[in-house]
């Protein structure tokens, strides 16, 4: 059980050889030996921050667990903050402020760094407003990065300095710096008035709708600067097959980036080469004022209509299978297109709705399918579910 010296501490590391990624062979001291090379700017990220812990600890293949609290059992030299939550709850967290936490932190089986948008001493009030550009199923990478510079304009017209980096998965990330002045409700506002603006000027591009089935494009998601929600740190490895890395770009890179090419061998020895571009990110914050008067020019955002105590659906969207594992939706959805070929080969991607949805502790799956594309006449009714998987109670039926 080896030792490693940093920060003047001794972190010790369990199980080094456990396999992590299987398809690359990287194993848990590969994953402690990439944050170690990138060390203060993987740091600059998550500093002072409480973070959510996101296990994986039997490797990427397997659902990984989500635990808020610090573990009970933990070094004397491991900070952490109280959290409270809307159910009346509270929860300490870890807070990394050097590298010998933030390997503790990976030395649990966390992959990637999951840290709130505020530090700890004011968690009332955000330093960070952050914007996740997510692709509809089918969207081509060129539209991502078109809708990232839409967003960086939106940002530099109301006073706020942009900074670019991949999200080591499917889409982009821009972040903004922002003076410690507004609560989180104004600031969700002010991210939801960006991606307002961005569709209104790109809306072709991109997407403000909060509803899935609704989206076209690239969805701007403004939910991620919410009170409980937290976002994958720069230089964070991803739960990915190939090891990719959630990485900090300049503006001149984004039009012809390839997030592939930023990985746990490759990112170190860029940043050697190239430095951090996100290193005077903290020298930049800005103001939310613009923001938030245009979102009073703007009015209130459009909500989808109510039904008696539910959403009405705007659209034909039927349930196909709620599962606690990926796969088991997926082959639910399968066994659906084999008794409705024909409905099926009239879907397109964005017609297939996949929705990882955060349980008590780890995250389970819903599909769901639009028949919009199905001729009215020729859909298929709702069905009991492929899979039926109760989150809260661990049932699950089916398949």
């Amino acid at each position: 059980m080896p030792e490693i010296e940093v920060a003047g501490r001794e972190v010790r590391i369990t199980s080094p050889d456990k396999v992590v990624f299987p398809r690359s062979g990287h194993t848990k001291l590969d994953l402690i030996r990439y944050y170690q090379a990138v060390g203060e700017a993987a740091l600059q990220s998550v500093h002072g921050r409480p973070m959510v812990l996101k296990r994986f600890v039997h490797g990427i293949e397997e659902e990984a667990f989500f635990q808020k609290r610090a573990p009970a059992k933990r070094p004397d030299w491991i900070e952490v903050a109280a959290l409270k939550y809307r159910s009346g709850l509270s929860a300490e967290e870890v807070v990394c402020t050097d590298l010998a936490q933030v390997l503790w932190v990976v030395n649990l089986g966390c992959v990637d760094l999951n840290p709130h948008p505020v530090r700890a001493d004011d968690l009332s009030r955000p330093d960070e407003l952050r914007i996740d550009l997510d692709p509809v199923p089918g969207v081509p990478w060129s539209d991502v990065l078109r809708t990232a510079e839409v967003a960086r304009e939106v940002l530099a017209d109301h006073g706020l300095v942009a900074w670019p980096k991949t999200s080591g998965s499917r889409g982009f990330h821009v972040y903004a710096r922002i003076e410690r002045r507004w609560p989180f409700a104004k600031v969700r506002k002010a991210a939801e008035t960006v991606a307002r603006e961005v569709e209104r000027r790109a809306p072709d591009l991109a997407t403000s709708r909060w509803w899935k089935e609704e989206r076209h494009g690239v969805f701007v998601d403004f939910n991620q600067n919410a009170y409980d929600r937290t976002v994958a740190s720069a230089y964070s490895v991803r739960a990915v097959a190939d090891a990719r890395v959630s990485t900090p770009l300049t503006w001149d890179e984004v039009p012809d980036c390839r997030p592939e090419l930023f990985t746990i061998e490759t990112v170190p020895r860029r940043l050697v080469e190239r430095g951090d571009p996100w290193e005077d990110l903290d020298l930049h914050p800005g103001t939310l004022d613009g923001l938030l008067e245009l979102a009073e020019e703007l009015g209130p955002a459009p909500k989808p209509p109510k039904g008696e105590g539910r959403r009405q659906q705007t659209k034909p969207v039927i349930e196909i299978a709620r599962a606690e594992h990926k796969d088991e939706a997926l082959a639910g959805l399968e066994r659906w297109k084999a008794r409705h070929p024909e409905a099926a080969a009239r879907l397109e991607p964005a017609d297939v709705l996949v929705d990882g949805m955060r349980g008590r502790s780890s995250v389970w799956y819903r599909i769901r399918v639009n028949l919009h594309n199905v001729p009215e006449g020729e859909r298929p009714e709702q069905e009991p579910l492929e899979v039926d998987y109760d989150p809260w109670g661990r049932t699950s039926g089916g398949g």
